[in-house]
């Protein structure tokens, strides 16, 4: 009986010794998460040669990493890992934000450019993080008619 005890000691032992060294790699910046749009803004939104830009910022609102996805289609899944960083000290607060743009200039704001950001801080190993999309500059334009104007053509 005591060999038994004696050998179920040493098993858990070893299997305690094996546990403590082992050191499980955790990547130092992965971000996970869903970019959606409202049902209002999805056809502007998935629109042919849109560029949709997650982009994460520091405290100071520098961008750190930037994943860029062309020809998005929406709710958009994203993977930001440390081949998307930009600097190579990432800790601390990280904000989110997201911009689909079609003319693929980023910073430059014009009208047209939907954006969007999380509300809260994320940290640099954050995972399913819902960025809502529901914001856009300028007033959408409609279609012109092939038509004209059926005011000028019914004044004739």
């Amino acid at each position: 009986m005591k060999k038994i005890f004696l050998l179920i000691a040493v098993v858990s032992l070893v299997a305690c010794v094996f546990c403590a060294t082992r050191k499980v790699q955790q990547a130092r910046f992965y971000i996970t998460g869903t970019v959606e749009v409202p049902q209002r803004l999805a056809k502007l939104a998935e629109a042919d040669n849109n560029s949709c830009a997650i982009i994460v910022k520091n405290a100071a609102d520098v961008p750190v990493a930037i994943k860029r996805v062309v020809n998005p289609k929406f709710p958009l899944a994203f993977e930001l890992t440390e081949d998307d960083l930009l600097a190579s000290n990432v800790d601390g607060d990280l904000k989110l934000e997201v911009q689909i743009k079609s003319h693929g200039n980023f910073g430059v704001i014009k009208e047209g450019d939907i954006f969007g950001a999380v509300q809260t801080t994320v940290k640099p190993n954050s995972k399913e993080v819902l960025v809502q999309a529901d914001k856009m500059t300028g007033m959408p334009k409609l279609a012109r008619s092939n038509r004209g104007n059926f005011f000028r053509t019914a004044a004739r």
